[in-house]
């Protein structure tokens, strides 16, 4: 603004003829506004009587250049003049008025550079920059797992599978592509946060899972709902609590229903999205961390301690049963086997019965005592088994 005030005020010394701060008015005086060293007294004022001495351009005072004035110029009388409307709007050059900005001092002048016989390269670039645009607008190649969505106006038009199309150009139709056979993840909770769920048994457990989907409609997926990953995080939180309330505590913990519950929530979740016309395919749901809430793990782990231990003492004992019951019945097997021998031969049997119980009870002894008659009183039983045995070695030699 300032700028624009000074300027203006020296059209109006230039049009009204009077004289300038910078120099001599319109009729011709001193081109400076300084003092002349002696007296400070202006130069070329009129005198008393109204004539006016003629001056030499020697005489003259020389003083501060007047800035407005083009460089060197000088007026009819080899004097400086004052600059004019028309000085102030023209800047002179050697080939005549130029541009502002275009003098001594300024800014070169720009040019493009020409084509070969003159022709200016403007209209090749636009067609250059308009055939790129046609290119990447109307040209689309889709890799084997991606489909794209083709809106003419903002409004759906249809859907192009992998490969190569074509489509009009943008802004025309514009091609949104989306990768509908990439198997995506979402995990719940997110980070390390804790999700606590109840069980059936009124306890809560902290679950973790993986939910893994991916998209089977595009065109469901992208104009159905308004946000479909929360409506997917929505509906896998609501089908795990739902299928963790059927479960007890000790299942969950101990991995024994974890397959089941997993198979009922990706069920539970398909129907769901299915409703909404989601446009999305589940996979399947892994589960990740069944742990007791933080704040009572160490009293949870000192009651798993317990029942592991009573289940190991009830273990053994369940063992130990078995076995004694198996041998009360191979003792009973055995002896109705005796008994049925028993019934058909009596005598028979309770000879080889007395054999066979002194045959067990001599075995185990190394010294007999026999009182009888005619038969010896000590018999050495170890030592007639060693030569029984060395006789028959030898026989077989």
């Amino acid at each position: 603004m300032e700028r624009l005030g000074g300027f203006l005020d020296r059209i109006v010394f230039a049009m009204a003829g009077k004289r300038s701060p910078w120099g001599s008015g319109a009729g011709g005086g001193s081109g400076s506004g300084g003092d002349d060293g002696k007296g400070g007294e202006p130069q070329g004022e009129d005198t008393p009587d109204g004539d006016t001495p003629p001056e030499k351009p020697q005489d003259r005072p020389r003083g501060p250049r007047n800035p407005w004035l083009p460089g060197g110029e000088n007026t009819e009388s080899g004097g400086r003049r004052s600059a004019g409307i028309e000085d102030i709007f023209r800047t002179r050059g050697p080939e005549g008025p130029r541009r502002r900005g275009g003098g001594p001092g300024g800014p070169p002048n720009f040019k493009l550079p020409r084509a070969p016989g003159g022709r200016s390269w403007v209209p090749v670039i636009i067609t250059g920059i308009v055939c790129v645009w046609l290119v990447f607008s109307t040209f689309h190649q889709l890799g084997p797992k991606e489909q794209g969505i083709v809106t003419t106006a903002g409004k759906y038009s249809h859907t192009i599978s992998s490969g190569i199309s074509f489509t009009a150009p943008w802004p025309i139709q514009s091609v949104d592509i989306e990768p509908v056979s990439e198997i995506r993840i979402i995990q719940i909770p997110e980070g390390d946060a804790a999700k606590l769920t109840l069980t059936s048994d009124q306890n809560l457990v902290d679950l973790s899972y993986l939910v893994r989907w991916n998209i089977k409609d595009l065109k469901q997926y992208r104009f159905q709902l308004y946000d479909p990953q929360l409506t997917l995080h929505e509906v896998a939180e609501a089908a795990m609590r739902a299928s963790v309330a059927e479960e007890t505590l000790d299942r969950v913990i101990s991995g024994a229903g974890r397959a089941d519950i997993e198979q009922r929530v990706r069920e539970r979740m398909q129907r769901v999205l299915d409703a909404y016309r989601s446009g999305i395919a589940i996979q399947g749901i892994d589960i990740r961390k069944t742990d007791p809430p933080k704040e009572v793990d160490e009293a949870f782990k000192k009651v798993s301690a317990a029942q592991q231990q009573a289940e190991g003492f009830r273990n053994q004992a369940e063992g130990w049963a078995q076995q004694v019951l198996a041998r009360a019945q191979g003792d009973a097997t055995a002896f109705d086997k005796v008994y049925e021998q028993y019934k058909l031969a009596p005598e028979v049997t309770r000879r080889r019965l007395y054999y066979e119980t002194m045959e067990r009870v001599l075995s185990k002894n190394d010294k007999v005592i026999v009182e009888s008659n005619g038969v010896t009183p000590y018999l050495p039983l170890p030592e007639v088994k060693q030569r029984a045995q060395a006789a028959a070695r030898q026989g077989g030699q």
